[in-house]
């Protein structure tokens, strides 16, 4: 993946303070014009030559596309306009080339505007919402994939997608549906890892998994899913869950399935999901019997991890930890993505009071606000499918997992949004946890951190960034995948691969410059990681749990189904 490539996806993520007040607030507000459009046009006025100019070579363009001269077209890796309709009809091609012409002189305009870093970002985003809702590709009949499918089922086809887009637009998330779920069932060919609950208390369940060798490592994995969806992407289907992976190399695994709390639990907070790890964590030790334990997070779950394992270098007891995993992981938010200049104190302030109105930050708002961090993939895209070809969107376990959303708690929703916002994590002590200052620096344990080169909601630089703050040693691996398929990065995929640099004291263009391409998985690089930290092999348990913590229920347990 080029340098190009990699800039344009880190510029269109999102910090996690964005992400929240977004899902709090609703996405619609990236349409609407607010005082960085106002300084921009006003900004344009004060430059009426160079306006004028802009503008004039537009007209310019426009006689040449209306003769037929222009030599305009998309970029080849533009899927909104495969079809050879867009190059063959005259009068379409024409309309794609006066399309383009409008967008580039705009994306000029914003260049020739006097803004400020923040305002050119806020515009920029504005913009280039309303230029992908505006692509003749997204119109019924225009776009001649629906013309054709018009023809073809004698009108049906804007029958049923009519009919969908009613159905999308009556309940949240308010985008176009993005999977067929009727053929996956959660237990049976999702979350299907064999294990049981032995541990549950009113925040979480503790899932331990049944062994498949004849021996495991002494030392056990506690794996911390996001608190903002359902745990089983780490269990997502056979042959695609890295805990099954984990557990066929021997690995004694336990993962966390949190709870999906209502109003009734609008005052967990930090502190209540760190202690509900460290109760998880006395389980495994008491199950297992070891002294150290493999502590791993995911995404926000990652965060939690961080501060547990923080307060525990904060009382003396890091002893209880073996490694530190990270995977999607941001904990520096300085400058994460473009949309991360969207959000000021006001938007943060009517976010947080929405959320306490009803006492949690409901999940499908969250899932909307991650549709819209990439509109033409995750909503236009579907909108062309859905609703002017209508057809059902594809099945696929992945996107299955991402429409089983959770609620987010009012206090966690705003303890998330003050961390972010005031990347508090990244100085020692600004922020404490069941009474003590938070260090990241202290904890000094070995640290394996993943990333996703094409990840749209932690970008990669910031958990570079993030793996620099921890006190020992680290290993950053970056995967050349997005969020959720890093995740899923099953041995065997010849299109995978993974950068790794030893030395973590430059920037992140830097590192990525000096690093050295893998084939295939990171999953058997973590392996070999963890072989070297689990210390010895000892007979697998014949039955989970123990005397005092005993089987509760068959994973994936019964949180899972929580609506």
């Amino acid at each position: 993946m080029n340098t190009a490539t990699t800039s344009r996806l880190a510029e269109s993520a999102a910090s996690l303070d964005v992400l929240l007040v977004d899902a709090a607030l609703g996405p619609v507000r990236r349409f609407v014009p607010d005082m960085s459009t106002a300084k921009w046009a006003v900004s344009l006025a004060r430059k009426p030559d160079i306006t004028a100019r802009r503008l004039g070579r537009l007209g310019v363009e426009a006689r040449r596309i209306l003769t037929g001269a222009s030599t305009l077209a998309p970029h080849r890796g533009d899927r909104r306009f495969t079809d050879v309709a867009w190059t063959e009809n005259p009068l379409l091609k024409r309309l794609l080339q006066l399309y383009l012409a409008s967008g580039q002189t705009v994306d000029q305009l914003v260049i020739d505007a006097d803004l400020d870093p923040r305002d050119r970002k806020r515009v920029r985003f504005f913009l280039e919402n309303v230029i992908q809702a505006t692509a003749p590709s997204n119109v019924p009949l225009v776009n001649p994939a629906s013309a054709k499918a018009v023809i073809d089922t004698a009108g049906l086809s804007l029958v049923r997608g009519g009919k969908q887009l009613v159905t999308d637009l009556a309940s949240a998330p308010r985008v176009p549906e993005m999977v067929d779920g009727s053929g996956f069932v959660v237990g049976d060919n999702i979350a299907a890892t064999p294990g049981e609950v032995v541990f549950r208390n009113e925040v979480l369940e503790l899932i331990q998994y049944a062994p498949q060798t004849d021996e495991v490592s002494e030392v056990p994995t506690l794996v911390i899913p996001p608190t903002i969806n359902k745990f089983y992407a780490l269990d997502l289907a056979p042959e695609r869950s890295l805990v099954e992976f984990g557990i066929r190399q021997g690995r004694q695994m336990f993962v966390v399935s949190w709870r999906n709390p209502d109003s009734r639990h609008a005052s967990w907070n930090f502190d209540t999901y760190v202690r509900a790890i460290l109760d998880a964590l006395d389980a495994v030790e008491e199950i297992t019997g070891s002294a150290r334990t493999v502590l791993g997070g995911v995404c926000s779950g990652g965060i939690l991890a961080s501060m547990a394992a923080a307060y525990l270098a904060g009382i003396g007891r890091q002893d209880r930890l073996a490694a530190l995993c990270l995977a999607v992981t941001v904990i520096d938010n300085h400058d994460a993505g473009t949309v991360s200049a969207l959000v000021d104190e006001r938007l943060a302030g009517r976010a947080k009071a929405k959320s306490a109105r009803k006492g949690y930050l409901d999940g499908r708002a969250l899932a909307e606000v991650f549709a819209w961090l990439r509109p033409g993939d995750l909503v236009w895209t579907y909108w062309v499918n859905n609703y002017l070809l209508g057809k059902r969107p594809p099945a696929f376990d992945i996107l299955f997992w991402n429409s089983d959303t959770t609620r987010m708690t009012t206090a966690l929703h705003a303890d998330f949004i003050d961390l972010a916002m005031e990347n508090s994590l990244t100085r020692p002590g600004a922020l404490t946890v069941l009474g003590v200052p938070i260090d990241l620096g202290k904890i000094t344990v070995d640290s394996y951190v993943v990333a996703a080169i094409a990840d749209h909601i932690t970008p990669w630089e910031n958990c570079y960034r993030s793996a620099q703050l921890l006190g020992g040693t680290t290993r950053f691996v970056l995967s050349t995948s997005g969020h959720i398929a890093a995740l899923v990065n099953p041995p065997g995929n010849p299109k995978a691969s993974f950068h790794t640099n030893d030395d973590l004291t430059s920037d992140a263009k830097v590192w990525l410059e000096g690093s050295d391409v893998h084939r295939d998985t990171w999953w058997t690089d973590l392996g070999l990681w963890l072989d070297e930290r689990w210390g010895a092999q000892r007979p697998a348990p014949k039955a989970l749990g123990s005397h005092r913590q005993g089987v509760l229920a068959e994973a994936p347990g019964t949180y899972v189904f929580d609506k």
